[in-house]
């Protein structure tokens, strides 16, 4: 994997297709993610497990891969059924068939992974990223894993780089690196939250 390139005086972020901080929610429906917006924001979150240059993160990347594919077909046979993810879930759910909604439950986790991880690392500047993103490991994604998984995902986690050279892939300007990286966590972290209280309730379970 090579990292992502992005124009002189530019950071990675502004190469995205489209940002957290951009994905419609409506309030006035108990907060509804807009489908197509948030699964372009995730398809483009994971060009930055590029940036963390190790080809152990490919599993992590094609997971959340796989999981958008889920939500994205089921968007595709029944549109107007899935203008939201919420309305995605419980319309499928009512057809018996969980593909797409547990696609979003895994990927909601893994998401969950990076924010905690990446939110952490910029806040604590003398951690290295292999700790940080072994202490979000643990606390999201591992609970959920097999004793054949575990191992995949612990290898990426030790093949982190350091940080001195992760953040400069991100933009030369690390004050703008931080500045943009901090508000687009802060949205990912606002939409994981929703989602998850979203995910407890009844009638998003199979």
């Amino acid at each position: 994997m090579s990292a992502p390139a992005f124009p002189a005086g530019g950071t990675l972020l502004q190469t995205f297709k489209r940002s957290f901080a951009d994905v419609p929610i409506d309030a006035e429906k108990e907060n509804a993610i807009a489908t197509t917006e948030f699964l372009d924001a995730a398809e483009s979150l994971t060009t930055m497990f590029d940036a963390l240059g190790s080809v152990a993160f490919s599993p992590v990347k094609s997971d959340m891969l796989g999981n958008i594919k889920k939500i994205r077909e089921r968007q595709l046979v029944a549109p107007a059924e899935s203008t939201t993810l919420q309305e995605l879930v419980i319309n499928e759910l009512k057809t018996k068939k969980h593909v797409a909604t547990e696609g979003l439950v895994w990927l909601v986790r893994a998401l969950d992974f990076t924010c905690i991880a990446l939110s952490q690392n910029l806040a604590n500047e003398s951690e290295e990223l292999s700790a940080s993103f072994r202490n979000a490991y643990g606390n999201t994604l591992k609970p959920h894993h097999g004793f054949l998984v575990k191992p995949v995902f612990s290898a990426a986690m030790s093949a982190c780089p350091y940080r001195k050279d992760f953040y400069p892939k991100l933009g030369a300007d690390q004050a703008a690196v931080g500045l943009e990286m901090r508000g687009y966590l802060h949205a990912l972290e606002k939409i994981v939250a929703i989602l998850k209280g979203f995910q407890d309730r009844k009638e998003a379970k199979w």
